[in-house]
């Protein structure tokens, strides 16, 4: 079943256009990989599907509705979350506040509250109380997946999730991810790093200056096309 598409979005930063025409679809219980260079439009993709660019109504279409105009707020409730690049965390707040504040985001219960969350990062009901900031990278980094999915999405955005992370951590944090898929969740994962994008991926979407230049399944796509969707041809 279709969560999510895009019909020939285009988005703008004032007269800047960062994306042209990008048509995207995400099913229910898989996860999509978006994968380009720095500046290629990834970041601006997840900005106009979570609601913080402003978009036509018709070019995001979400459970058939069309929801291309709404804000971040409405677009949260509706069942959208992001994981946004560096995390984010509220400093003054503990492990669970910052948690909680998911909750409060979201719309009608579902799958996902503390005890869930524990079980799936068990190291941050160990350190619940403690102030997020202080956690290593990875840990800060399970908080903000934890955060997004207090709302109980529908969609879940990752954007960047393995960013400076090291190896073991990435290894903790991308095994998460079928958990999050067996509720019925579609996931989106912005990622730079090719080979840990398309392994954790059903399907792909590579973006080269706001436009796909590639889309399919990982294990159908060459090495060699990729890397001129990825690049250019030639480069």
């Amino acid at each position: 079943m279709c969560l999510l598409k895009t019909n020939r979005l285009a988005a703008h930063y004032n007269d800047f256009q960062a994306l042209f025409a990008v048509d995207l679809h995400l099913d229910a219980g898989e996860t999509v990989a978006i994968i380009g260079a720095n500046g290629a439009g990834k970041t601006t993709l997840l900005r106009s599907l979570c609601g913080a660019l402003a978009n036509a109504p018709e070019q995001i279409v979400f459970d058939g509705e069309p929801v291309g105009a709404l804000s971040a707020e409405q677009v949260v409730r509706r069942g959208i979350a992001m994981v946004p690049e560096g995390r984010k965390l509220f400093p003054s707040l503990s492990v669970e506040e910052n948690l909680q504040i998911g909750g409060y985001a979201g719309g009608a219960g579902g799958f996902w509250n503390l005890a869930k969350l524990y079980e799936l990062f068990p190291v941050l009901g160990e350190r619940r109380r403690q102030p997020a900031t202080r956690l290593s990278g990875g840990q800060q980094q399970m908080v903000a997946i934890g955060r997004a999915l207090m709302s109980n999405p529908k969609v879940l955005l990752c954007d960047e999730i393995s960013l400076g992370l090291a190896p073991a951590v990435i290894r903790d944090i991308y095994n998460a991810l079928p958990g999050i898929r067996s509720q019925g969740a579609g996931v989106i994962l912005v990622e730079q790093d090719i080979s840990r994008a398309l392994s954790a991926a059903n399907r792909f979407y590579c973006i080269m200056e706001g436009r796909v230049t590639l889309s399919g399944e990982p294990e159908n796509a060459s090495r060699d096309a990729i890397h001129d969707a990825y690049f250019g041809v030639g480069a």
